[in-house]
């Protein structure tokens, strides 16, 4: 608690209006919100990669992240940081009945069954005075990945959804004609709305194959980028360092041989 207590006074040193840094005294909620992204991806890049040095680091930037955000808030008269802590310690109580209270679970669906049930309740507490739906608390600035798959999951819950993967990957099928479809009329509209329903199914089908679409998509950029490196390695060893000089087939012929290599392994 006492270097808890020591990151919030240097957090008002930094944003006091006589002696503060001019930077943090210009920051919004509204500045903050790139640095806050940026952190949390670095979070999730340094525990992809095992690196439990910078993830110490990494935690850190992201907690003085909720702290400044916390200080603008008591500086408004909104809220301060032991607000922001007392509430989540409140939540985790509330919605841990299993753990804090007597409630029983049979399984690990009940429990997420009453999860939701909670977070519904919460929501509809929280928007009373205007309809409700159980699209509410789906945050519009999720990655769009992450929130395709967190709607068709809203949408399941009350019988919305394709009864297995094949007839999800059916419905792929039938985006992939349509935007076929649209490369010909070439308007382009009408082309990437059918490639945003396209790239929407395809996140069906990998959630119902009980995958996570973000975590998917992330492997395959990984592997991409690894192959693209060991390509350009190859090259290198052929003393080809300037990868426009190649054609596109001598390039293609390269990159087999790195998917060979990468089987034989």
């Amino acid at each position: 608690m006492e270097t808890m207590q020591r990151l919030l006074e240097i957090m008002g040193k930094l944003r006091d209006p006589d002696k503060g840094c001019p930077w943090d005294l210009r920051q919004t909620y509204a500045t903050i919100v790139p640095y806050t992204l940026e952190e949390a991806y670095e979070v999730a890049d340094t525990i992809q990669r095992g690196e439990m040095g910078e993830l110490r680091d990494e935690l850190g930037d992201l907690l003085f992240q909720i702290v400044f955000y916390s200080q603008i808030a008591r500086e408004e008269g909104h809220f301060d940081f032991n607000d922001v802590a007392s509430g989540i310690c409140e939540k985790m109580i509330r919605r841990h009945p299993h753990v804090f209270a007597d409630a029983e679970y049979q399984s690990d669906e009940q429990l997420r069954q009453a999860w939701e049930q909670q977070k519904a309740a919460e929501r509809a507490e929280q928007k009373q005075s205007s309809p409700s739906s159980h699209m509410d608390g789906v945050a519009n600035a999720l990655p769009a990945l992450i929130r395709a798959e967190k709607l068709q999951k809203r949408a399941a819950r009350v019988g919305f959804d394709w009864p297995d993967a094949q007839g999800a990957f059916d419905k792929v099928s039938e985006e992939f004609e349509e935007v076929r479809h649209e490369l010909e009329n070439l308007n382009r509209q009408h082309l990437q709305d059918e490639l945003g329903d396209l790239m929407f199914a395809m996140v069906n089908v990998v959630r119902l194959l009980d995958m996570d679409a973000e975590q998917t998509l992330t492997q395959a950029n990984m592997k991409f980028e690894r192959r693209f490196r060991a390509l350009e390695e190859l090259l290198q060893q052929q003393g080809i360092t300037d990868l426009k000089t190649q054609s596109l087939e001598q390039l293609d012929t390269v990159w087999e041989q790195v998917k060979q290599a990468e089987r034989k392994k």
